[in-house]
């Protein structure tokens, strides 16, 4: 927490305001965030109490929107952010977002790639160029205004991206030096184990109406990454079986069929190709900028 707090304080661009919601720590976390406010007041504490379990997915956006009901005049902010405490951040990180948004109005939500440590060295987490990553959800505020915010579920940092593109946004994330950073809890782990995670993260894309192809070929892939072959087979467990047990999925058929649509021509052309056509053609869905910046 610490390190993501120092790397927030010494960004070249700030936050305006960053509200960060402790929802029942039980260790120094508090103390900690207190020093902090009080050495800067656009850091503001917000305390949710604790609901006596570890909710990932609900729980996770629940404090967001704890944090983001105490911001005062949401409307004057041109950017919002939802970041986890537990990034480093090279210092450059929020200005090089906005110059990128700046340069190109559709885009609705971006962020740079996480990297984890494994045995001393800084390795990818290979995250899809067509997507902001959930830790640091950077979002033009329109954009999130537009989608409805997150979907209070397992999935909402994918969902909300389909749903930016769906209605003429773009939804990217970039692999340059100023915008990678250190993620220093591995994603797709959980409390229990990382196979929970992974199966957790299988209901999720079930959840959102992921073509069962497209998703078989997203565990293979994920299967030749730590936890080998298991992590792939945990995330298909979570998959199928949602899917056997008859479990309820996104109530939004319409997204779910422009996911499809998009999965389906992701397996043949590609995602780069199968994203460059979608931008292409919801260009005329896209909204025309209106409001004053701030």
């Amino acid at each position: 927490m610490r390190r993501t707090l120092d790397s927030v304080v010494a960004q070249t661009c700030p936050p305006a305001l960053w509200v960060i919601v402790d929802d029942g720590s039980t260790d120094e976390t508090p103390q900690i965030l207190a020093d902090y406010a009080a050495k800067h007041d656009w850091i503001r504490i917000v305390q949710k109490p604790d609901r006596g379990h570890r909710a990932v997915g609900p729980g996770v956006v629940d404090a967001f929107y704890v944090g983001l009901d105490a911001v005062p005049n949401r409307e004057s902010f041109t950017y919002l952010c939802k970041l986890d405490l537990d990034l480093d951040l090279p210092p450059r990180y929020f200005e090089e977002l906005i110059s990128r948004m700046e340069d190109d109005p559709r885009i609705g939500t971006c962020s740079g790639k996480p990297y984890v440590m494994r045995h001393g060295q800084l390795v990818s987490e290979r995250r899809g160029d067509e997507m902001s990553v959930g830790m640091t959800k950077f979002y033009r505020r329109r954009c999130f205004d537009a989608i409805g915010g997150f979907v209070r579920d397992v999935m909402w940092d994918a969902i909300d991206c389909h749903k930016a593109r769906q209605l003429g946004w773009r939804a990217v994330s970039w692999d340059t030096p100023e915008l990678r950073f250190e993620h220093l809890r591995p994603m797709g782990s959980s409390q229990v184990s990382i196979y929970e995670g992974r199966r957790r993260h299988g209901y999720g894309q079930y959840f959102m109406g992921s073509d069962p192809f497209y998703f078989t070929a997203t565990a293979a892939f994920r299967a030749l990454e730590p936890p080998y072959v298991l992590g792939g087979l945990a995330m298909m467990q979570g998959y199928f079986g949602a899917m056997v047990r008859g479990k309820p999925r996104l109530d939004d058929p319409e997204l779910i069929a422009f996911i499809r649509a998009y999965q389906r021509r992701a397996l043949t052309r590609g995602r780069a190709a199968a994203i460059a056509d979608i931008d292409a053609k919801q260009r005329v869905a896209f909204p025309s900028p209106v409001g004053a910046r701030s």
